[in-house]
């Protein structure tokens, strides 16, 4: 949400250089330097009243907005509540568990004092 407030309230520009069809330079928040072939002084051409130039330059400019308006001040008290409750209640439900505690893991078992199976005559075959 961070970035999208940034990227909305920030405004920079893009000038790029054409030769003929190609790019040749390309500045984000600069003016981009020319190719070299303007020309200087005056030609037949320029007398005429004719502009035969294959540079051309691109200026993109990306304005940002100036206002914002918070959203936290549209949501009602009970809609907060809401929002908050659910929140509490969901991070604290699905939280995964690392390790379950097993209370019988340090007792041993108790010893036999006398064999029941052999008493009462119950064997498996």
């Amino acid at each position: 949400m961070a970035f999208m407030v940034l990227f909305s309230t920030m405004s920079f520009s893009m000038d790029m250089h054409f030769c003929g069809d190609s790019l040749v330079d390309f500045k984000l928040f600069q003016q981009a330097d020319d190719c070299g072939m303007a020309m200087d002084g005056t030609t037949s051409d320029d007398l005429m009243g004719v502009e035969n130039h294959c540079c051309s330059d691109v200026e993109v400019v990306v304005s940002g907005q100036d206002d914002l308006h918070s959203v936290a001040s549209d949501i009602s008290f009970e809609q907060q509540n809401l929002i908050i409750s659910f929140l509490l209640v969901y991070t604290h439900f699905f939280n995964e568990v690392d390790k379950q505690s097993i209370p019988f893991k340090e007792y041993s078992p108790p010893l036999l004092i006398r064999d029941v199976q052999l008493m009462d005559q119950t064997f498996l075959i």
